[in-house]
């Protein structure tokens, strides 16, 4: 039988209010089995995960509808965060009956039941969900003129070209990531108006603060910007310029490891002062996780380079986060605006609580941000369940299953398989989460976009990879469906985020080639003229910054969707097939958004590998 016809979780008629639920509301069910069942009673049990409970309700009959038996329960509000299973139990009155869980009905087998995120209602930025967001990896955006590296951590050098492939070959059986192009926080200053052109608000950085490797994700003084980037003054104004132009500036916080060339752990002794691995009188020492000093230690996925740091250690937490001058509350006083957090899932629960509490402190309207790779409301990270989005962590996350479903979709995919990913994080998200989400289609940890797109699966080894570039054939066939995947990208909820050069075509493998430079000069004029008018139309439309989403048909290579607000509505219409289709709207006065022609409802052709914005109001 059709199971959602008894129950389906995002349908009103069996359970109000929809998706997540916010503490101290209350909630209904209704479930409508098939009269010919014969089922005279009908139960709900509720499995609270972190309170350890479990519960069974019965829900009284409500009433016939045509040939369907309801029954329905009014539920009482939780109190405090939670994580919520359910399913059901019928029974008829000779004692006979089954289970109905996600998968329809059973009698047997552990259920898998469905999903009630339940969250304490907290503010949430409203600026970053509704704007457009750019990554730099700020060592290969800009530079205005050759640094030299010399006397800095890490036997560091820099490539006179500009346009060189970073370095991949291994030193001593060890990738090093030493060579640099030499990028810098004046060389984004001077491109503000090239993003605000873009309809740029906020700037995601990785790393800036002074590192041994190109990438930075080692730290080694969070209380200094990189000599090769800059300094404090020119981050401060930076900032200053961003904020002039309504761009604010997003920090990464890598807060579960340093390097272990860091002021920190000092192993080569470039610092002075002494670190955890020369000493264990070095006021560091207490922060990581020695079994053997100094030679054994716990590091990032066993790499020697990334000691890991124990967040539970008072004088860390009060370093990062706590003390009055504290790394999180200092950088948000220079200028940020917020702060995305490095591999969040190793983060406990409770760090990134302080840490939320010490931006909201600083500055109410700052974001926190976490990396977290799947859905981020169940979770499960070294055997525990995690909070992030219970109201007291992240305000949100960066939205790989979007990716994830995105591409698959433009590669040959359904269009029901991506509305059914991006419903699933809608229910299970509370909606600040689920509109502050950043959505994207490439980062630094992904191969390029414009790579993945042109649909040859990538060589093994790096050597085959760093060679690696599509035909004349695959980069136009990429190109389209480029245009395709940034239609969805601007005109979707969540922030929409280009990492940077993917909207002048870059190409690239896995890391280090998709963090080239950027092409000044050489960038796919086409491509970032396309980039251009969807993001001045995102910035433009109240609907695509903070409208509700209303699917109107998701079916093969057809997906169409509206963002409403009252008085005005936006449609994207994506057609990702070869064959000539068309969508069935209705009757209004709609309007092409991209060329100003008047659109008449019905049938509204969509040639193949073709999207079309549409507007009304």
């Amino acid at each position: 039988m059709n199971v959602p016809a008894v129950f389906d979780s995002r349908d009103a008629h069996c359970k109000k209010p929809y998706g997540a639920l916010p503490c101290g509301k209350e909630w209904s069910l209704t479930c409508r089995p098939l009269s010919q069942e014969g089922f005279t009673h009908c139960s709900v049990i509720l499995r609270r995960e972190f309170a350890g409970h479990e519960m069974e309700a019965e829900m009284p009959f409500s009433g016939f509808q045509e040939d369907r038996a309801c029954f329905s329960l009014s539920l009482l509000p939780f109190s405090s965060p939670e994580l919520v299973w359910y399913w059901f139990r019928f029974w008829r009155d000779d004692g006979t009956g089954c289970f109905l869980d996600k998968t329809g009905y059973r009698s047997q087998g552990d259920p898998i039941p469905w999903q009630l995120t339940v969250y304490e209602e907290r503010p949430t930025p409203a600026w970053f969900g509704e704007g457009v967001t750019y990554q730099i990896f700020p060592d290969r955006y800009c530079r205005l003129s050759l640094p030299d590296p010399s006397g800095l951590i890490g036997g560091r050098w820099v490539h006179e070209n500009w346009e060189d492939v970073p370095a991949w070959r291994p030193e001593d059986g060890e990738i090093k990531n030493r060579d640099f192009f030499g990028g810098s926080l004046e060389g984004v200053a001077a491109h503000l108006d090239d993003l605000a052109a873009l309809g740029v608000e906020s700037l995601y950085f990785c790393p800036i603060f002074e590192s041994a490797s190109n990438h930075r994700y080692n730290t080694a003084d969070y209380r200094k910007i990189d000599p090769l980037l800059g300094t404090e003054e020119d981050f401060r104004s930076l900032c200053a310029q961003a904020r002039e132009k309504g761009i604010r500036v997003i920090l990464d916080g890598v807060f579960n490891h340093t390097g272990s060339q860091s002021v920190y752990f000092n192993a080569d002794g470039f610092y002075p002062t002494l670190g955890a691995a020369q000493s264990r009188e070095s006021p560091y020492y207490d922060w990581f996780h020695f079994s053997e000093w100094p030679w054994a230690y716990e590091s990032w996925w066993g790499i020697s380079t990334l000691p890991n740091v124990r967040e539970d250690c008072p004088d860390y937490v009060d370093y990062i986060i706590e003390g009055r001058d504290s790394v999180v509350k200092h950088w948000l006083r220079a200028g940020a605006s917020g702060w995305r957090l490095d591999v969040a899932d190793e983060l406990p629960d409770g760090f990134i609580e302080k840490l939320r509490s010490a931006v909201e402190e600083t500055d109410p309207d700052a974001l926190v941000l976490g990396e977290v790779w799947e859905d981020a409301s169940n979770k499960i990270s070294y055997s525990q369940r995690r909070r992030y989005l219970l109201g007291r962590e992240l305000h949100g996350v960066m939205n790989y299953p979007f990716r994830t479903a995105l591409l698959a979709y433009l590669l040959g995919g359904g269009g029901e398989s991506f509305r059914e990913a991006m419903e699933t994080l809608r229910e299970n998200y509370p909606p600040a989460a689920f509109f502050s989400a950043l959505n994207f289609l490439g980062t630094h940890d992904t191969p390029r976009v414009l790579t993945i797109l042109g649909g040859r699966p990538l060589p093994e080894g790096r050597e085959a990879q760093s060679a690696f570039r599509l035909t004349p054939g695959e980069r136009e066939t990429a190109r389209v469906r480029l245009r395709l995947a940034a239609a969805v990208l601007f005109t979707f909820p969540g922030s929409p985020m280009i990492y940077y050069g993917d909207e002048a075509g870059m190409e690239g493998a896995a890391d280090p080639f998709n963090r080239g430079t950027y092409p000044w000069g050489r960038e796919d004029r086409e491509l970032l003229e396309w980039f251009s008018r969807l993001g001045t139309l995102r910035k433009g439309r109240a609907s695509l910054r903070r409208g509700d989403l209303r699917w109107l048909e998701a079916e093969g290579p057809l997906l169409s969707y509206v963002r409403e607000l009252p008085g005005e509505s936006t449609l994207t219409l994506v057609n990702a097939g070869g064959g000539e289709r068309s969508f069935s709207l209705p009757e209004a006065d709609y309007r092409d958004l991209l060329t100003g022609e008047p659109v008449p409802g019905g049938q509204v052709p969509a040639p193949p590998h073709s999207v079309r914005l549409l507007g009304i109001g």
